[in-house]
């Protein structure tokens, strides 16, 4: 594989890239969960985490990824930090060049802000998700979890559930899935969804009809109540009853031996019942663990310009 600088979106890597990415998070998984806690491919190599929006999980993820290949790692803070008394992104840019990083990580709520610091640092620069535009490593954990669970990707039918119109992760998700030979289908209210001439992803407006389809994934999406500027359903009871995995939808998801992801946080009781967290075929943890080797393995193949 050529070399990359930076990991801002799915549709920038090429089909090769992807796979070399996801054949190398396997032997990353394998070292962290048997023995071997750290190896030294990044040793004197620095990373900095910089989020712009509250994070758990690719936070922590980035940060373990980037601890067990042995780098140093520095959390940028922005809560207590200059932003907040009005320096600029452009500043706080040349504030980071300055530091002479080697990675950073940044998630931003307007879209294209990593891309703008990519070009603006010789660091190489990963999105860990800007707006609703992209979450690239979450795409390649999805799909390296689904690859795990079935041996292949290709011929498998995964229907992505909720809010679609503010989610970068059924973007990326639904992309790399389908470059990878899935069919892939949103399912959600018709104000959460795009119309299929924009996404060109037929949609679905029930679980009758999802289920007529015979879908081996069903991965549900958490409402982004934060990115909605308006009511874009009557309540989370009514959600549930139509759109979230309930008791009664459970039962034939385990009876047609049906997979259940989610990008977390899970909103219990709205997308998705108790029940359903304990279900044999809930791939949940997994996508957090595969999270870990995939980063891992983003790190590892990224290359950064040299410092000037």
């Amino acid at each position: 594989m050529k070399p990359i600088k930076d990991l801002l979106d799915i549709s920038s890597l090429t089909i090769e890239e992807i796979e070399t990415l996801l054949e190398s998070a396997g032997p990353m998984k394998e070292l962290f969960t048997k023995s071997v806690k750290k190896v030294p491919a990044l040793k004197g190599k620095s990373v900095l985490t910089l989020f712009y929006e509250p994070s758990t999980r690719t936070h922590s993820s980035f940060e373990v990824a980037a601890e067990r290949l042995s780098a140093d790692v520095t959390s940028f803070t922005v809560s207590t930090s200059s932003v907040v008394k009005g320096e600029s992104v452009h500043d706080t840019i040349a504030t980071l060049q300055s530091m002479k990083m080697d990675y950073i990580i940044v998630r931003h709520y307007n879209s294209g802000l990593p891309a703008v610091i990519a070009r603006a640092t010789n660091a190489s620069v990963v999105n860990a998700g800007d707006g609703a535009h992209a979450h690239p490593t979450q795409a390649l954990l999805d799909a390296f979890t689904i690859r795990e669970a079935c041996g292949t990707i290709t011929g498998k039918k995964v229907v992505i559930i909720g809010d679609i119109l503010h989610s970068r992760v059924a973007r990326s998700t639904s992309l790399i899935l389908t470059r990878l030979g899935a069919e892939v289908r949103y399912m959600g209210p018709g104000s959460l969804t795009p119309l299929e001439i924009h996404s060109g992803l037929t949609t679905f407006r029930s679980f009758d009809e999802a289920f007529a389809w015979r879908p081996d994934f069903i991965y549900l999406l958490r409402v982004q109540k934060e990115r909605q500027d308006a009511p874009f359903f009557p309540n989370a009871r009514e959600y549930n009853q139509i759109y979230g995995v309930t008791k009664e939808r459970l039962k034939r998801i385990a009876d047609e031996g049906m997979y259940i992801m989610h990008p977390g946080p899970v909103n219990r009781g709205v997308e998705i019942c108790d029940e359903a967290m304990e279900y044999e075929r809930c791939l949940i943890n997994k996508q957090v663990e595969n999270g870990i080797a995939c980063r891992m393995s983003v790190l590892y193949h990224l290359t950064p310009q040299t410092h000037r």
